[in-house]
């Protein structure tokens, strides 16, 4: 028995254990006290229902409970509701043993990689082992002790197995710890073996007394904003890279008035997007892969680059061929130095809004060289009307110009459909996306000033996270006013639509728009630039004979007709009011009839495939086969060679 202060204690098993402790605490940002973890989400199996799901039955007035359809989703849900939270609040996950543990590794992974809180209670195999081995045990011969919940171990910030009652009187504070802290924090990770979880203990009575996690403001030291600041004077061209930390520190008023301020030219990642809060001369989108040329333009002759709040990704970077000014150099602001020092940066470890608002009083006065503002004017009258254009859904799409495209029933291309959507947005809104085509199209031409937020998942590129992370949105921000919105394509829709009916159940309004374009369009789109060849991405039937084993097909291939999915049956299947228009007025009038509408919201619309938006002009590292037989790829080959001689180390 381990005592508290007052030598009282209460006979708890570790599950109830585990509920009232994750009730009881709070986190307190900026003098604002929340509930840290609010609800736990989850689906019971043999692995914990006689534990965790019998605390949390008990406790559901304190803690409530959502089930879920899948595992992963539900992870995914957390880590939105997180992200919306601006890193204050998460959810916290609870799975059986085996394959509902191991369902969320991926949603691990992509709470991690994104520097995102992630509370996740997964039950184990049995601790006493006298059953084993138990069913969905891994049974290896000489490590007696690894689970399938060793898994965990790389994807996350937290791990431990708790495999004694007491040990959680150190194991939920350092979780918490981790999930408080913005340099660490990402998944938590509570391995509980099934019999545990039921085991009774003393627990002092002080270890469920209410707490408080400050989620601190790293304070910039004076020395390192000044060398940034000295940077920026002697600089002839330098330029602002904003990622998502500019977000989760809530600084994007203090970056946007740097920008009005010095007109420091602002462009932003695909976590940072909505980092620049209203449009002006600083403003200069996207960078990177699928940001805007003109962007990438201006970041190759770029002398100083000033990246805040970023991990500088390949798709930022180019694979690290777009920095291509022989003298650039590099500054940066981010709470957590492994980030700040890339690129060999001079570096201010620090809070991004307490940085910012240091800098800009370090800079005073000063305001970039006339004549790269002057460039950066140009830079971005050049994109604007190529993007209006590219988005405009009142001009008809000239397919009779485009004979190489395949005939379908779509009159819009997808990039005429995000023109209605944000035609209809709102200040207060979001939309959601993450793997595929729509994030790489909304960071190319997506407004996110005015309010209107953008929630772009690109750090895991995780296909199935946009629905329920849009719900995990939903639940951060109930405000009946604000729309929020899951931008898919079909075939992430095909792969997790199933927590459309947690949000019929539960009764979530979020809205999911489906361009209907027959497949991985994205990716083909890549197998074409780098093998001159498509297979195996767009939905279609197999031709030739099939016969019923595959072993020995003479099949020709996923080559036929495009498959006939009816998306619009399967979201009115689980729940869904559903919509299927063709042209942009019965869109807009789609948009505009259900954006009331208290539950799910499903709005299935064609878009011609192959038709993308403008080209960012950049290159990215994925090599073609050195070795082919069918398609020759020596020509592609040597455009990689260029590229493969722009890339630069930095430092």
């Amino acid at each position: 028995m381990v005592l508290g202060t007052s030598e009282k204690t209460v006979r708890l098993t570790v599950g109830q254990a585990i509920v009232r402790y994750i009730a009881a605490q709070h986190s307190v940002a900026d003098g604002v006290r929340e509930r840290f973890v609010p609800a736990a989400l989850g689906i019971f199996g043999h692995g914990n229902v006689a534990g965790l799901g019998q605390a949390l039955a008990e406790h559901t007035a304190t803690l409530p409970f959502v089930q879920g359809r899948n595992e992963q989703a539900l992870g995914h849900m957390a880590t939105g509701f997180a992200k919306a939270s601006r890193r204050r609040r998460t959810l916290a996950v609870t799975a059986s043993v085996g394959p509902g543990a191991t369902n969320l590794v991926t949603a691990a992974a992509l709470a991690t990689v994104n520097r995102l809180p992630l509370l996740l209670l997964l039950g184990d195999t049995y601790a006493t082992r006298r059953q084993g081995p138990v069913l969905q045990q891994l049974d290896v011969p000489g490590t007696p002790d690894v689970t399938a919940n060793d898994s965990f171990r790389p994807v996350s910030r937290f791990f431990d197995r708790v495999t004694r009652p007491e040990q959680l009187l150190t194991a939920l504070p350092q979780a918490f710890r981790v999930l408080a802290n913005p340099e660490e924090t990402g998944a938590a990770v509570l391995a509980l073996p099934q019999d545990v979880q039921s085991h009774a203990y003393d627990f002092p009575v002080e270890f469920f007394a209410e707490r408080d996690w400050v989620i601190r403001r790293r304070e910039p030291a004076a020395s390192e904003v000044a060398a940034v600041a000295d940077l920026i004077r002697a600089a002839e061209r330098p330029l602002v890279i904003a990622g998502g930390g500019v977000m989760y520190s809530d600084a994007q008023a203090e970056l946007t008035e740097l920008g009005r301020q010095t007109l420091l030219p602002i462009s932003e990642t695909f976590a940072g997007k909505g980092a620049v809060t209203e449009d002006g001369p600083w403003s200069v989108f996207g960078v990177g892969l699928e940001g805007s040329p003109s962007t990438n333009r201006l970041v190759e002759r770029a002398d100083l680059i000033v990246h805040v709040g970023t991990r500088l990704t390949d798709f930022a970077t180019a694979s690290q061929s777009i920095f291509a000014n022989p003298r650039v150099r590099f500054a940066s602001i981010n709470v957590v130095e492994h980030d700040a020092v890339k690129q060999g940066a001079t570096a201010v470890i620090s809070d991004a809004q307490l940085a910012l608002t240091a800098l800009a009083a370090a800079l005073g006065d000063y305001r970039v060289p006339a004549g790269w503002g002057e460039d950066v004017v140009a830079a971005r009258a050049a994109w604007v009307p190529v993007r209006d254009a590219a988005l405009d859904p009142d001009v008809r799409f000239p397919r009779e110009d485009f004979p190489e495209l395949p005939v379908t029933d779509a009159v819009l291309t997808q990039g005429q459909l995000i023109g209605l959507l944000q035609e209809h947005a709102r200040a207060g809104d979001t939309i959601v996306a993450a793997a595929g085509g729509p994030p790489g199209d909304l960071q190319k031409v997506w407004d996110a000033t005015g309010g209107r937020a953008a929630h772009l998942e690109f750090g895991f590129s995780c296909m199935g996270y946009e629905l329920p992370a849009a719900m995990g949105t939903r639940l951060a921000d109930p405000d009946p006013h604000h729309r929020v919105t899951a931008f898919i394509g079909d075939g992430t829709f095909i792969m997790m639509p199933t927590e459309i009916v947690t949000a019929a159940q539960e009764g979530i309004p979020f809205t999911v728009v489906i361009s209907e374009n027959h497949g991985y369009q994205v990716i083909r789109r890549l197998q074409m630039w780098r093998t001159g060849e498509q297979f195996g991405n767009e939905f279609r039937y197999r031709e030739g004979e099939v016969p019923a084993g595959l072993a020995n097909s003479r099949a020709e291939g996923l080559a036929g007709d495009y498959l006939r999915i009816d998306l619009v049956q399967i979201a009115a299947g689980l729940g869904a009011e559903v919509r299927r228009p063709m042209t942009a007025d019965e869109v807009r009038g789609a948009l505009n009839e259900t954006r009331d509408i208290r539950g799910p919201v499903v709005i299935v619309v064609p878009t011609i495939p192959h038709a993308d938006l403008p080209s960012s002009d950049v290159w990215w590292d994925v090599s073609p086969a050195e070795v082919y037989e069918r398609v020759d790829t020596s020509e592609k080959l040597a455009e990689y060679g260029l590229g493969l001689a722009q890339q630069r180390w930095h430092g």
